[in-house]
């Protein structure tokens, strides 16, 4: 006897591919385990994202915006994952947590970061001269503060001595960080070194909120002329998704964690529609990697589907929005090493040397839009 199992969308619930995977054997490439095993929860999650990557994000015309949260660059995830991807074309321009770009120094001017114990006792490594970050630990003396009293030499340098946006400032330094991965004989693991030669342009959102905005202010007693504009950062980043935005352009965000530098990318649009009153529809592709749930209100773990409410994401693109709540430190090096043998490198865009050709641009299409309203 037939059995008559469900209504008539019973068959289109379960059209989707079936949960019948082969046998992992050990002599699988990552990418291969991604598309074989990652099947469902955060698994499936991590291989939609891969593949969102690769078959959409790295379209030639889609600007690629990536945010750097948490202490990625101290786990080594610079040297291993960021960089391949800059090298590669893959990421277009930046916004990190200044932490993320202090700590990428350490790598340039070879301080060494040593893997350890969370277990430590911390008073001991206090009393020891050692500074831990949950498992990883650095000496303060031959690391933290050799690289500060490095960094200081470098910020007191004729070319830091007027106002700037962080792109520039962190270009400057990535200029310096480079010369200094060759002094060292390590080439290629300073993401701003990376960045430095890809021209592309990293920001962070909260330039005092680091060891390289305390010496900028340390430095100040000093009489250095050296000051950071951060508004310049907001219509510059503003500049590059209105140009990225421009058909047949489109934008997309690679999030890895949350907090200020995921709310800095993609604030864009808002900026766009609200402030300078002008029309664009929010990102076309949103990829987040948290470990933050989304019901406790933090932005770290607002969904996409709530972006769009506040115009940051393109409605129609919704399906094109892929979040897995997973530890960055995992997911990343698995999707750098899937976008990287699955994608050939990318014609760089060098964004950087276009910032103030963009921000004309930009505040061209201001000034001549007749239906803004002052606020």
């Amino acid at each position: 006897m037939d059995c008559n199992c469900g209504g008539r969308d019973h068959d289109r619930y379960l059209s989707g591919r079936r949960i019948l995977p082969g046998a992992v054997t050990g002599d699988e490439k990552p990418a291969d385990l991604i598309e074989k095993a990652f099947l469902a929860y955060n698994a499936a999650r991590l291989r939609e994202g891969a593949m969102l990557l690769v078959r959409k994000m790295l379209e030639p015309e889609v600007t690629v915006g990536m945010s750097l949260a948490g202490a990625l660059t101290p786990a080594g995830l610079g040297a291993s994952c960021i960089v391949p991807l800059i090298e590669a074309g893959f990421v277009d321009w930046i916004v990190s947590t200044g932490a993320n770009l202090y700590h990428d120094l350490h790598f340039a001017f070879n301080c060494g970061m040593f893997a350890g114990d969370f277990r430590l006792d911390d008073s001991q490594l206090y009393e020891a001269g050692v500074v831990r970050i949950y498992d990883v630990l650095l000496s303060r003396d031959e690391c933290l503060l050799a690289t500060d009293i490095r960094l200081r030499s470098i910020l007191l340098r004729p070319e830091f001595q007027k106002t700037m946006g962080t792109a520039e400032l962190h270009h400057l330094l990535g200029e310096q960080c480079a010369r200094a991965e060759e002094e060292a004989g390590l080439p290629h693991v300073s993401v701003l070194a990376a960045a430095y030669r890809a021209e592309v342009p990293v920001y962070t959102s909260s330039p005092g909120d680091s060891t390289i905005g305390l010496e900028i202010a340390a430095i100040r007693f000093g009489g250095t002329k050296l000051a950071l504009d951060p508004l310049l950062d907001v219509n510059e980043t503003t500049a590059i998704v209105w140009s990225a935005k421009q058909p047949p352009g489109k934008s997309a965000v690679c999030l890895m964690g949350g907090g200020s530098p995921k709310n800095f990318m993609l604030q864009t649009v808002p900026h766009i529609t609200d402030s300078l009153g002008l029309k664009i529809k929010g990102h076309d592709y949103f990829l987040q990697v948290t470990d933050a749930r989304p019901d406790t209100g933090g932005l770290s773990g607002a969904t996409p589907q709530e972006a769009v409410s506040w115009g940051k994401v393109d409605a129609e693109h919704v399906p094109d929005a892929v979040v897995c709540y997973a530890d960055t430190t995992i997911a990343l090096p698995l999707l750098a090493s899937y976008a990287l043998s699955r994608h050939k490198p990318r014609h760089r865009k060098r964004l950087y040397r276009k910032r103030e050709e963009l921000l004309a641009e930009l505040k061209e299409q201001y000034l001549s839009n007749s239906s803004r309203t002052p606020r």
